[in-house]
């Protein structure tokens, strides 16, 4: 089995946006039978999704309404050669990207005391902040920061913590102001997990703590939220869904399922960029924080954490991330318009407001799923890189949510995800042959190997180095030890790398010629299905 999966899909599939009637938003009265019927038919319905999807190693759901728990559950292995690694609601899974919405409320907090404005100059915190544009840089506000505007293309900069790297804060602060811009200020969505690390600055700065210690002293301990560690670095393997993908053949996320490693931090640990998707949670914790965001900032014990302003700041629609004729019988869940807030999506989805967010991590996906209107709320939890299967999760739940109070036609999620990945497979397979058959009858390198050895220098990522060994050449990218391993004639002046840690992407590399000897170089990922954030298209290589 193959599976074309991006986190770019992953992130989408739990986007959902306003502008259109909804239901008013209100405390639903307590009902026992109603929420024990509401667990049973989302507890029934991620079984047959578990058997739908039978590579699964594991999931956690969570399920919560009127300020309750109705669910809080593990289902299937945290790790799929131990059939005794059972997960349950204390298991923790990264949920990556989840964690921006965390890190919007954390400035929320300092708005309300205000320390913090949503539309000041982020140089009003940050003075030494820069980006490549000096326009932006004096424009661009703590707003900005958390709504995927800045004019970053798709995942700019996100190698200097993409894969693993040994780079600290402080140095990926200072590359920003390298990283390519491609486009408008405000002009467009473009998902950037790296002005979130920025976000994550300005929290430290004005309130003296970093990042990691102030959501565990301001959210994760006044929430009861124990098992929640905010790095990844801190989460116990023993406790832990383990990471689990495709890595071929022939390309990455076609194949077998395999355990991709034996801890999380093994292959996701962003401590140096924890602001922009650090979290690992459990399901029964995750619960905690979806009653607090659908209250409006009061906690369970009736602490109220951000105020009601920031509340309905947090979840207003900053910019369009996508648009659509709207529902058709054949996909009855399409939203009219999606939208970006600050570390939330909003979207239509069978004319109610829902409010989402997607995480992707190598070995996992998430989401969280808010429906005001009702206020209800769910939360999946995965440790692979099933995304079709989240797409069946996602929609599948909301519709029993939504059909306890409302009839419309039943859609089969399950059916139209197992077709859609049908297709996705076929497509990246015959992909990858075309890549194999272009290998065939590609041209010799017009010069000796060892005129491409030397060192290669980026603006913002730094060194990359290629050498001669054993009769060919070899590439490394200094600041992240996967990225190290074989670079192959391919094509002319175009190599291609083949990174013996089969879990990351290669890239073809293109040497530029001047006066007959290579001097520049740029990078493109080999596979159409690769991850947005080996932003390989964004380096410039000069020799140094």
């Amino acid at each position: 089995m193959s599976l074309s999966f991006s986190r770019r899909a992953a992130l989408s599939l739990t986007t959902a946006a306003a502008g259109v009637a909804v239901l008013p938003r209100r405390s639903w009265a307590r009902d026992a039978a109603r929420d024990q019927a509401l667990a049973d038919a989302v507890d029934a319905y991620v079984t047959r999704c578990m058997a739908a999807f039978p590579d699964q190693p594991g999931l956690g759901i969570s399920v919560v309404r009127g300020g309750e728990t109705v669910l809080a559950r593990g289902y299937g292995v945290r790790r799929q050669d131990q059939p005794e690694s059972r997960v349950d609601e204390t298991t923790l899974f990264a949920v990556a990207s989840n964690t921006k919405a965390v890190t919007a409320a954390s400035l929320g907090m300092l708005v309300d005391e205000e320390r913090v404005a949503w539309d000041a100059p982020v140089r009003t915190y940050l003075p030494d902040f820069r980006l490549s544009d000096p326009f932006i840089t004096e424009r661009i506000t703590v707003r900005d920061l958390l709504s995927h505007r800045a004019g970053f293309g798709l995942g700019a900069g996100d190698l200097l913590f993409w894969p693993n790297s040994d780079r600290t804060r402080a140095e990926i602060m200072a590359a920003i102001p390298n990283v390519p811009i491609e486009y408008g200020f405000r002009a467009g969505y473009h998902y950037c997990n790296l002005m979130f690390v920025a976000a994550g600055e300005v929290i430290a700065a004005v309130s003296g703590m970093a990042w990691e210690d102030f959501v565990q002293t301001r959210v994760l301990t006044p929430l009861g939220m124990a098992d929640t560690v905010p790095l990844t670095s801190r989460a116990d393997p023993a406790r832990s869904a383990l990471p689990h993908g495709r890595i071929g053949p022939p390309l990455r996320y076609q194949g077998e399922m395999t355990l991709l490693e034996d801890s999380i931090a093994g292959i996701w640990n962003w401590d140096s960029a924890g602001a922009a998707g650090g979290f690992a949670a459990s399901p029964r914790d995750w619960t905690q924080w979806m009653k607090t965001q659908l209250a409006s900032g009061v906690a369970p014990d009736g602490t109220r954490l951000w105020s009601e302003a920031v509340a309905r700041e947090m979840w207003r629609p900053n910019i369009i991330s996508g648009s659509s004729p709207g529902p058709t019988a054949e996909l009855p869940g399409r939203s009219i318009a999606s939208t970006y807030a600050m570390g939330w999506s909003v979207a239509d989805y069978r004319g109610e407001r829902m409010v989402t967010h997607g995480g992707g991590s190598p070995g996992g996906i998430s989401g969280t799923v808010l429906i005001p209107g009702r206020d209800t709320g769910f939360a999946i939890f995965s440790n692979a890189e099933e995304s079709w299967l989240l797409r069946a999760l996602r929609s599948g739940i909301a519709d029993i949510v939504m059909a306890q109070d409302r009839a419309f036609a039943a859609f089969d999620w399950i059916a139209d995800s197992q077709r859609l990945l049908a297709q996705s497979t076929e497509r990246s397979l015959t992909a990858a042959a075309e890549i194999d058959a272009a290998q065939a009858g590609g041209a010799a390198p017009s010069l000796p190997l060892s005129a491409y050895a030397g060192t290669w220098r980026d603006p913002w990522y730094g060194d990359i180095v290629i050498s001669q060994r054993d009769g060919g050449l070899w590439l490394d990218f200094t600041r992240s030890n996967a990225l190290k391993g074989p670079l192959e004639p391919w094509d002319g002046e175009t190599f291609r790398t083949r990174f013996p840690d089969q879990r990351e992407e290669d890239a073809f590399v293109t040497f530029a010629m001047v006066d007959g000897r290579p001097v520049s170089a740029t990078l493109k990922g080999v596979s159409p299905d690769i991850d947005f954030s080996y932003d390989y298209q964004d380096l410039r290589l000069t020799r140094v």
